[in-house]
């Protein structure tokens, strides 16, 4: 580093290190590069450190920073000196600066290497930020080359080895003159990105725990509301939700008086307020709320939850007050940010970032609220005022009028919530904090999702996909392709096809649900019946024409209906309905149809009856469709064997029924079967990604590099994948030679971007088999594509690859779902009728199977017409080897395996084109918040 290293032009700064992240306990708190300007905090941190903690940094004791070592630490390059602060807000609330706890540095020592050095504030220790730092300057020093780091670390600090130790990088450990002498090699490495997701998840759930789990309410509102006004209701209805709150009464003992309340509203002016003393506290000042409750924190360590419902500009001002009363999370009703436009959207930063520096996490802008049942108690801090009853089902929704149509919806089908949240704009809780939560929430047995907008698809996938193996997750999203993006919502542009979306809910186990209705017709389901064995069904209906309708549903929802069917007509009495039905459920199927619909609507239903005490009887799944009954309704319930209640879900027609019944067997069938294990095929992925660097360091930034055929061929190779060879020639003599250097026979193709493949246009010659053919064939193309395009283009002479099925393999980089694989059978299949399947990277084995097979084409691949199996494990295998490329290298903006020849005995790629541009993918290898 130079003496005016600190005299960088301010586009040295790397903005891009900058970052929220979440902490084990679930505080938030802001990561970014050091400045000049923070030589006063950084002083005001190292004063603050204990003896011990500054010997473990220093090895020595010292009581203050010299002023050239503070000089040196704060003014840094970023390239072969680099730090990283961890900020948070001042103690007390006080609107002082930032306040630093902790800090991560790296020098360089050689080309590839660098010594790396931490110190974190004492009070925030064990709180995991180490191992965020860590996260985060590794990303950095790779940015710059950086492959490895070495460390000096005292025996005695056992914290420290244990974040490099249980970080999972591939490290060297040894002792040398009592001190640990510590190498890491920087490279991810499985283990690494295994730890990195396990801590994202247990410190987001916890996050979101902390937003359920609260010891009080403070509401904020605005000292200028109006009695009347919409925020003044907003209030009011919150307040009236909160009270009826079971888990915000603490229960004192006769000694201390009655219960007290632990709601306080702030700001509200005398005129709007409308509830009692005996049960809302009122405060003009969150400074005077916070000196009314001076030492009244829970010893627990749960904070306030803080509802807001204020202006803009207020809410933002009041985030360093809530800070004093160590809130833990800001929810709120208010509007007038993102949604609004650009100046909306400032505001919101602004909030996030208060909220964040502040520890904190933000539910809306624009939320209806959030709600939590469970043992311990409710807490309803919705605008609900009668929510639905606790039961086991977690819902997430975005928008406020989305989330009074679900309420709604629940409370009328009789089903209940173990926990609610409406994001409003998502401007920081997302549905992946969600699911993070459900995963670990034993309250919650089944998750829905309202998606009006997804901000991180692969993340979604991920997390999704590990839900769904101990937990359904029924998914709705805002229009068919999930592209469609409400005002306030930051959401990256997408050019993937409006399918990808559902591939990707496909691969993750996701039920996907056309809209609200079909949403909760799954739930219910899922909520009251075990999940089917099989597609087997059994149809009890109360008349002949009813069971051949739901025959037909059935078969078109992928089930397989009994031959014998069983009918109780309308007047039968209750012991031969309980006859019929129970040969139904005791027969060899797997769920059970039940509809009744009598014709002259007669009160009693001896056929619901029994089908639900034979439903209780048996275990067997059960779906019901009872004229007039909608949800869970008492004659549908019947006792189990142990003593439980069971409940058969009931459905508007018999349709819904089996549609219902189709989506939870086929989520049951992929939970059963597993969805395969991620494939790995052998790569040499440090050259692979040697090659890209070298190749775009003189490239144009923002300038897409077309790959060279030889250096595409190098890529692949790294990969495994080897295009069969091919030579370009410009005249009919040189190609002869290449045919003969290449072997007969051989196919001639036009290098002509309107021609390539086109053999219908004569940009295409197979089997040419001796050189007077091959140079009759070369006139005649040449003099063809000279007449079609004006001017001459060269040929490709290659090998040819006969007694096969051609196939498209292509990846895209998609701004907004990352590498997106196709495939798809050459020719009109693909081109005319996008007879095309896609997957999201990275794929496991039965996403590369199940994109082969889900092709209207695939038959050809199987044995078709007289003609044999082709290697379907070897397209598969190319189809693994392309996602695995696509997923580890980002700058692979394009790549085209056109045609991939699959034979019975191998698949040959036939031609290959790359394109690369620099990388826009988020750095996948350190934690951090969206925003």
């Amino acid at each position: 580093m130079t003496d005016d290293a600190h005299n960088l032009p301010a586009s040295a700064y790397p903005l891009a290190w900058e970052a929220d992240v979440i902490l084990r306990d679930g505080s938030t708190t802001h990561v970014r590069p050091i400045r000049p300007e923070d030589a006063d905090a950084l002083q005001a941190f190292h004063v603050a450190q204990s003896e011990r903690s500054i010997y473990f940094r220093f090895f020595a004791p010292l009581p203050r920073l010299p002023e050239k070592d503070l000089a040196r630490f704060t003014h840094v390059d970023h390239v072969d000196r680099a730090a990283l602060v961890a900020v948070a807000a001042p103690l007390g609330g006080e609107d002082t600066g930032e306040r630093i706890i902790g800090v991560a540095r790296y020098d360089r020592t050689g080309p590839g290497s660098a010594e790396v050095a931490f110190n974190i504030a004492d009070n925030v220790q064990g709180r995991g930020l180490g191992s965020v730092l860590l996260e985060h300057i590794a990303a950095a020093a790779r940015e710059r080359g950086i492959r490895h780091f070495s460390a000096e670390v005292l025996p005695q600090n056992t914290r420290m080895l244990a974040v490099f130790r249980e970080a999972g990088y591939d490290l060297t450990q040894r002792l040398e003159d009592e001190v640990y002498m510590v190498t890491i090699d920087l490279d991810p490495t499985e283990r690494s990105r295994s730890v990195m997701a396990e801590r994202e998840r247990r410190a987001e759930a916890r996050s979101i725990q902390t937003l359920f789990d609260v010891a009080s309410v403070v509401v904020v509102a605005s000292p200028t509301t109006q009695p009347g006004s919409a925020d003044a209701q907003m209030i009011e209805r919150a307040i009236e939700a909160l009270v009826a709150s079971r888990a915000l009464t603490e229960r004192a003992t006769e000694a201390d008086g009655p219960q007290r309340p632990r709601i306080d509203v702030v700001g509200l002016p005398p005129a709007a307020r409308l509830w009692s003393t005996d049960e809302v506290s009122y405060h003009e000042t969150l400074a005077a709320l916070a000196d009314a409750r001076e030492g009244d924190a829970p010893d627990d360590g749960r904070g306030p939850l803080a509802v807001l419902a204020a202006p803009p500009a207020e809410a933002v001002a009041a985030v360093p007050g809530l800070a004093r009363l160590r809130t833990h999370a800001l929810l709120l009703f208010s509007e007038g940010f993102a949604e609004v436009g650009p100046d909306g959207l400032e505001r919101q930063r602004a909030l996030l970032r208060a909220a964040r520096t502040a520890g904190m996490r933000v539910v809306g802008p624009g939320s209806y609220g959030l709600l939590r049942a469970n043992a311990d108690g409710t807490i309803n801090a919705t605008l609900a005022t009668v929510p639905p009853p606790p039961g086991r089902i977690g819902v997430f929704c975005q928008s406020a009028p989305t989330a009074v149509t679900l309420l709604a919806t629940i409370a009328r089908r009789g089903l209940g919530l173990s926990s609610f949240l409406s994001a409003g704009n998502r401007a920081d809780v997302s549905g992946n904090d969600l699911m993070q939560y459900w995963h670990e929430d034993d309250d919650t047995h089944v998750a829905c999702l309202y998606l009006e907008s997804i901000g991180n698809p692969r993340k979604f996938s991920r997390i999704a996909r590990r839900l769904a193996t101990r937990k359904p997750v029924v998914v709705v999203t805002a229009g068919r392709s999930g592209q469609v993006v409400p005002p306030g919502h930051a959401v990256r542009p997408t050019l993937a096809p409006r399918r990808t979306l559902d591939e990707m809910l496909r691969q993750s186990g996701v039920i996907r649900a056309e809209n609200t209705h079909e949403m909760m017709d799954v739930a219910q389901l899922l909520d009251t019946q075990p999940l089917p064995a099989g597609r087997r069904v059994g149809v009890v209906a109360s008349s002949a024409a009813l069971a051949a309708l739901v025959a037909e549903a059935a078969a078109a929802n992928g089930l397989a209906v009994l031959p014998r069917t069983g009918v109780v007509a309308e007047g039968d009495d209750a012991a031969h309905a309980a006859r019929v039905v129970d040969e139904v459920f005791d027969a060899d199927c797997d769920a059970v149809v039940v509809v009744d619909i009598p014709v002259l609507g007669g009160a009693d239903r001896p056929l619901a009856r029994a089908a639900a005490h034979a439903a209780a009887r048996t275990g067997r799944t059960t779906v019901a469709s009872v004229l007039g009954r909608h949800g869970l309704v008492d004659e549908l319930a019947a006792t189990a064997p142990d003593g439980t209640t069971v409940h058969v879900p009931a459905y508007a027609t018999p349709e819904d029924a089996v549609r219902a019944l189709g989506a939870v067997t086929r989520y049951a069938a992929w939970r059963r079967d597993g969805f395969g294990t991620f494939a790995q095929p052998d790569a040499d992925t440090d050259r692979a990604q040697t090659l890209v660097d070298t190749w775009l360091a003189d490239a144009t930034p923002d300038v897409d590099l077309p790959l060279a055929p030889d250096r595409v061929d190098e890529l692949l190779a790294c990969y495994g994948l080897t295009v069969v060879p091919v030579r370009t020639v410009g005249s009919a003599d040189e190609a002869v030679a290449a045919a003969d250097a290449l072997g007969w026979p051989v196919a001639l193709k036009s290098t002509a971007e309107a021609l390539r493949h086109r053999a219908d246009l004569g940009g295409v010659r197979l089997g040419i088999t001796d050189p007077a053919e091959l140079r009759t064939a070369y006139a005649a193309m040449a003099a063809e594509t000279e007449r079609l395009l004006g001017a001459a283009a060269p040929l490709d002479v290659q090998t040819m690859v006969t007694g096969g099925v051609a196939c498209v393999v292509r990846s895209t980089e998609d701004p907004l779902f990352g590498p997106v694989v196709s495939f798809g059978l050459a020719g009109d299949a693909t081109d005319l009728l996008a007879d095309v399947s896609y997957g999201i990277p990275p794929l496991t084995d039965r996403d590369v199977a199940d994109m082969v097979r889900s092709l209207r084409a695939a038959p050809r691949l199987f044995g078709y017409r007289g003609i044999g199996p082709m290697d379907v494990p070897a397209i598969e295998d190319v189809l693994a080897r392309v996602a695995r490329l696509a997923d580890d290298v980002p700058e692979l903006r394009s790549l085209e395996l056109y045609p991939v020849v699959v034979s019975p005995h191998g698949a040959h790629v036939l031609a290959a084109r790359a394109v690369l541009a620099h990388g826009q993918r988020p750095d996948e290898s350190r934690r951090a918040m969206p925003g």
